[in-house]
């Protein structure tokens, strides 16, 4: 028992020296309106992340666990959801005679990758692989601070530091170096409710948009588990009184 005690401590140090060691500095801490118990998608920026998502994001990364028809949640309406979907096309079939077709994306579709398969995005992108951003939040560690991090800390490399060929500096990025180039710049984006499009409101607004992608359950979720704890707390409160009066005359 004590040898699996043991073993466990020096595992957590050295991850966790593994992890300083990185060179990854540690995110910038922004507060968030999904955090906490009473927290929320705010809407109106989450549709703003979207609109930076397909100008700007869609060109390399998918979203390949979300259909085009959960934009709704967010606020869009059916025919802007069509629209959106309908400037994408996808192969169908096969038809009546055996053939594969293309036609224009649906709501019911999933959003369209912007590559065909693995090795089409490498080709395209130096030997790299662009992510699928559906759980990108999910899967990075402090995930929204460190997406929001990584969008806006590109800078110039340090004198001490010498950039790979193609790679790019971005603090934030465990090694420093990462092949991606800044993918966002001010006014990059021409906001549809007149919000000025700095670096840092797109990367918040696309932060929040792909907090709701990993996660478009979590206002049901956290709305189930308040009903649940006001629930516990009524029936504990009402056992507590009926116990009481079972047990008055005998204690």
């Amino acid at each position: 028992m004590l040898k699996r005690i043991l073993t466990t401590i020096i595992v957590i140090l050295v991850s966790s020296n593994c992890y300083a060691s990185s060179g990854a500095k540690k995110p910038i801490q922004m507060v968030w309106p999904f955090e906490g118990m009473f927290g929320t998608f705010d809407r109106q920026a989450a549709q703003r992340g979207a609109q930076v998502y397909l100008e700007v994001c869609s060109a390399c990364h998918g979203l390949n666990h979300l259909y085009y028809r959960n934009l709704i949640s967010l606020g869009f309406s059916e025919a802007e959801i069509k629209e959106i979907a309908g400037n994408k096309t996808v192969i169908d079939g096969p038809n009546d005679i055996g053939e594969m077709f293309e036609r224009k994306a649906i709501p019911s579709d999933i959003f369209v990758p912007p590559y065909p398969n693995e090795a089409a995005a490498r080709a395209a992108n130096n030997g790299a692989y662009p992510v699928d951003l559906s759980l990108i939040v999910k899967a990075r560690e402090d995930g929204a601070n460190y997406i929001y991090s990584l969008l806006t800390g590109y800078q110039e490399s340090p004198k001490d530091v010498v950039l790979m060929n193609g790679l790019h500096y971005n603090p934030y990025f465990e090694g420093g170096q990462l092949a991606m180039p800044a993918p966002l710049s001010a006014q990059q984006v021409e906001y549809m409710d007149g919000t000025p499009a700095t670096v840092e409101q797109m990367a918040r607004d696309v932060t929040i948009f792909l907090q709701w992608a990993a996660e478009p359950e979590m206002e049901h979720r956290k709305s189930m588990g308040l009903k649940t704890m006001v629930f516990l707390l009524i029936f504990t409160i009402f056992f507590f009184i009926a116990k009481k009066r079972i047990w008055k005359n005998i204690c």
